[in-house]
């Protein structure tokens, strides 16, 4: 089995590195610099036309979509701490909590400084950015009062949820959501900060 990792530093392709090393599988990382527009290559785009990270390189084809991913990895490593619950309710819990990071809050951050993805308009996209603040607080208000389940994302067992919501918590302050707002989701934040797969992460990138 052949995996090669492309991510970046500052993207959410940090919860894939975290449960890569979580996973205990072997593969290999490939850094893109984003700075210089790397994701835009012919040669990357050739592997991702979607221009963007993280992606999963195997020797079947080419996964994206951070959800995906995490999905595959606990499947290929049913030993370690990822191990996907057996039972579907459970199971379906896991993926509709990813599905929510994915489809609303990592967008509603990603208004801050990418709004020409979805308007021309300079006005329009300050207006997005200004609401950042606004909108990111109402996904961390309902994830805190609705969706945190225990010490980990759902409940006493770890899962592929909890490396996910530690890489999008950790934009909290930049994003100007207070995280003292927020216990759970703060406790969660630091719980994660002390596991071994995040200090290699992080020991990484401050090298």
């Amino acid at each position: 089995m052949s995996i090669k990792f492309y991510t970046s530093k500052t993207s959410i392709g940090i919860a894939t590195y975290i449960a890569l090393e979580e996973s205990g599988l072997p593969y290999e990382r490939i850094e893109l610099d984003f700075a210089q527009q790397q994701q835009t290559s012919p040669e990357y785009l050739k592997l991702n036309p979607k221009a963007r990270v993280p992606a999963l390189v195997i020797d079947q084809g080419i996964i994206t979509e951070t959800p995906a991913i995490l999905t595959y990895i606990a499947q290929l490593a049913p030993d370690s701490s990822l191990a996907l619950p057996t039972d579907p309710f459970e199971y379906a819990q896991i993926q509709a909590f990813n599905s929510y990071l994915c489809s609303t809050v990592h967008v509603a951050h990603a208004h801050k400084m990418r709004g020409s993805r979805w308007t021309d308009d300079e006005a329009a996209q300050k207006a997005m950015t200004a609401d950042v603040p606004k909108t990111l607080s109402a996904c961390f208000e309902l994830i805190e009062k609705e969706m945190l389940k225990g010490q980990w994302v759902h409940g006493d067992d770890f899962s592929i949820s909890d490396p996910y919501l530690y890489r999008i918590a950790s934009w909290m302050e930049a994003d100007g959501v207070d995280p003292q707002k927020y216990p759970k989701v703060l406790a969660h934040r630091n719980a994660m900060a002390d596991r071994d797969s995040v200090k290699k992460v992080e020991i990484t990138y401050q090298s």
